[in-house]
């Protein structure tokens, strides 16, 4: 990671991770285990992509980063509540995640999904208390809901691992490949890096056109940065990447499978120029979303 962005996801990884630590509850609060549970999950060593991409759009629009803070921890919450969900025996059946036992093989399977659940319902709790802080607009926050909503539901996250699960085992062979591969990564990881950079961008009280140029921006780096973690799948090193990497065994449909690495690399790597020019009439301030991008078909684990 290049020294700017590097610093910049350090300074505000440690503020998210503060705010996160402050708004979720202490393991003293009854039930006690469930509590645990989720801070287990959460804190297990997140790169916070999503909740930075919340407070860089917010920043891009000229706005301070403290304006979106509880959005941005609550799309944290979203994404480790799908994860921990992602990693039951009924999906992927993964037993580590970043590096550690998986919540289901820590607590068991119905903590484990009463934790996700618990997460998820956090989460908009978090938005709702985004209303009260400075400068923010409450007729904005319905907006941030509604879009959080669609990005997480079935038209959005939920929808692509729902396809996601019925193409394993091979079964995608049979299936119309390329339109289901673009359709699983277009919801599945991408709808919820566009929707971080949405609702950053609302609360900073963007235009259409600028929401429009974020939802292309997170469109195409959520594309690429799910290639790339198909890449990685196959070739990181597995302590580096923090799981066992089960995509090949599981035959699942991936960019690698249908088209080789090789080109899987390049469709990424141009999804990544195209994501940079939607960010042209923000010029200079969306350096660190430039940057970003790079970042996302270089990285190794």
């Amino acid at each position: 990671m290049p020294e700017p962005l590097h610093t910049y996801f350090q300074s505000r990884k440690k503020l998210v991770d503060k705010e996160l630590n402050h708004l979720l509850d202490t393991t003293n609060s009854e039930p006690e285990i469930i509590h645990e549970a989720m801070r287990y999950s959460v804190f297990a060593g997140g790169k916070r992509l999503r909740p930075i991409l919340v407070l860089a759009a917010t920043e891009c629009c000229g706005a301070k980063p403290d304006i979106a803070l509880p959005t941005a921890c609550a799309m944290e919450l979203v994404h480790t509540y799908s994860l921990i969900h992602d990693d039951l025996p009924a999906m992927d059946d993964d037993d580590l995640r970043r590096g550690r036992p998986t919540s289901h093989k820590v607590y068991g399977e119905a903590i484990a999904i009463l934790a996700g659940d618990a997460l998820l319902t956090k989460a908009f709790e978090l938005i709702g208390k985004n209303a009260k802080i400075s400068g923010v607009r409450t007729d904005d926050i319905p907006k941030v809901v509604l879009a959080v909503t669609h990005g997480a539901g079935t038209f959005g996250m939920i929808g692509g691992q729902v396809v996601d699960s019925q193409m394993d085992g091979g079964r995608w062979k049979k299936a119309n490949a390329e339109h289901v591969l673009r359709y699983i990564h277009r919801h599945k990881t991408a709808a919820l890096i566009r929707t971080s950079l949405e609702a950053g961008a609302i609360l900073a009280r963007a235009t259409a056109k600028q929401v429009d140029c974020f939802t292309e921006y997170g469109e195409k780096i959520g594309v690429a940065f799910q290639i790339a973690d198909d890449v990685l799948d196959i070739i990181a090193d597995k302590k580096k990447l923090g799981k066992r990497g089960s995509d090949v065994e599981n035959d699942k449909l991936t960019y690698p499978a249908l088209y080789g690495l090789a080109a899987s690399r390049k469709k990424a790597i141009n999804l990544v120029e195209e994501a940079k020019a939607a960010l042209e009439p923000f010029g200079k301030h969306a350096q660190v979303l430039r940057q970003l991008a790079n970042y996302i078909v270089e990285r190794d684990h």
